[in-house]
């Protein structure tokens, strides 16, 4: 009895999961006179982390690129705004023991932002350091590495980097503007 609950429990949560959302299936969210200009993805022997699957360069770059192209090519504002991504470290997880060993995938990277009008990098000196995780779904619950091939992995990641590239613009609205953001009511507790 308590077994048969565990499971039904099990398989409600799994149910409830969400991936990584597919940029096109998202509502756009306002980004006032952002257009994507030029988009740099630098890998360049980024450090493996551990219990990581092996990347190349090549795999790593297409991928981020892919995903920053599909968030952001659907907007066309009045001014263009570049991207530049650095990848320091990335670890793919390899299949471990669920429960006991279930390793998660992770990219750790910089990211600066240019505003080509001005000529002039917005974000700060030598980028905003970004980790950037694989989030829980169905299929990274017991672990990525058991249950997605290495080239859906870099699929996830890199979507999750493009959105997370995403907040970091609108967490500065000026840069595009938009209206400050309202004042944090929690910084007053």
């Amino acid at each position: 009895m308590m077994r048969a609950f565990l499971t039904g429990l099990l398989l409600a949560v799994l149910a409830g999961c969400a991936g990584p959302a597919d940029p096109d299936m998202e509502p756009p969210v306002e980004m006032g006179d952002f257009r994507l200009g030029h988009v740099a993805v630098v890998v360049d022997g980024p450090e493996q982390g551990p219990f990581s699957r092996q990347s190349t360069d090549e795999e790593l770059k297409a991928g981020l690129e892919e995903a920053i192209h599909a968030r952001f090519d659907r907007y066309e504002g009045d001014r263009f705004y570049h991207i530049g991504v650095k990848l320091d470290l990335y670890a793919l997880a390899l299949p471990g023991v669920p429960i006991v060993f279930s390793p998660k995938s992770i990219y750790i990277l910089s990211v600066s932002i240019w505003d080509d009008a001005t000529q002039t990098v917005l974000s700060e000196e030598g980028g905003k350091a970004l980790t950037v995780f694989e989030g829980v779904s169905r299929e990274s619950v017991i672990s990525s590495g058991l249950t997605q091939s290495k080239a859906r992995q870099i699929a996830i990641l890199s979507a999750n980097t493009a959105r997370a590239i995403q907040d970091f613009i609108l967490q500065n609205p000026a840069w595009v503007g938009l209206p400050p953001l309202p004042p944090d009511d929690t910084a007053q507790n």
